[in-house]
């Protein structure tokens, strides 16, 4: 998977001279927004990202844009095992053999998609505000979120941290934005170090720019 931030607003220059005038977090929040190309993502995993509401999408089309072979994401825990591996290899490669012989066959190509897997690579675009970003880190980059998702939300955190840090320095999971596992898995190692510790940051803070 690839994650380029590919713009956003206000530009670097706006950014740092409107912080000097005091504008809140709380307004930055709302009103900052940031635009990501995600490539190679599978549909499972982008099934899960659209259920983030607050936030603007453009994906490719199934319907046009007709998948070649091996356009399909694999699970680290199958990939590690070798006997898992080629199962599923094989398993995707009856599906692909499957739907370029539906097409051959004459078959509308929004038709022979109905037998791809949520394995599928798809390219998508999104636009979201920080103040919605914050709240996908907290969901996402939990050790909880599912694994692709996880990366996903990492990745984008890294692109955001690089041109906004006053606003995203301490994003990321719930532990660590309001000190609270909402899981209460002790065994989480973010657990363990934010555990009965002051939160770092709550929404809606007035205060600062720590």
């Amino acid at each position: 998977m690839k994650v380029k931030l590919l713009s956003y607003l206000p530009d670097e220059k706006t950014f740092e001279d409107l912080r000097k005038r005091g504008l809140s977090r709380r307004e930055w929040l709302k009103h900052a927004t940031f635009t990501f190309s995600i490539e190679g993502a599978s549909r499972s995993c982008t099934h899960q990202l659209v259920r983030h509401r607050m936030a603007s999408y453009l994906q490719q089309s199934q319907r046009f844009v007709e998948l070649g072979k091996n356009s399909y994401v694999t699970p680290p825990r199958i990939k590690a095992n070798e006997k898992s591996r080629k199962m599923y290899d094989g398993l995707m490669g009856v599906i692909w053999d499957g739907y370029e012989k539906l097409i051959k066959a004459g078959v509308p190509v929004e038709d022979a998609r109905f037998v791809l897997p949520n394995a599928a690579v798809t390219n998508i675009t999104m636009t979201a505000s920080a103040e919605s970003l914050m709240n996908f880190f907290k969901l996402r980059c939990c050790m909880h979120a599912q694994w692709e998702i996880r990366e996903l939300a990492n990745q984008m955190l890294r692109e955001v941290k690089k041109v906004a840090p006053f606003l995203f320095a301490d994003a990321g999971p719930w532990c660590k934005m309001i000190g609270v596992c909402p899981e209460k898995d002790t065994s989480c190692v973010f657990y363990k170090t934010r555990r009965g510790k002051k939160p770092i940051f709550q929404s809606g803070d007035e205060g600062g720019w720590t």
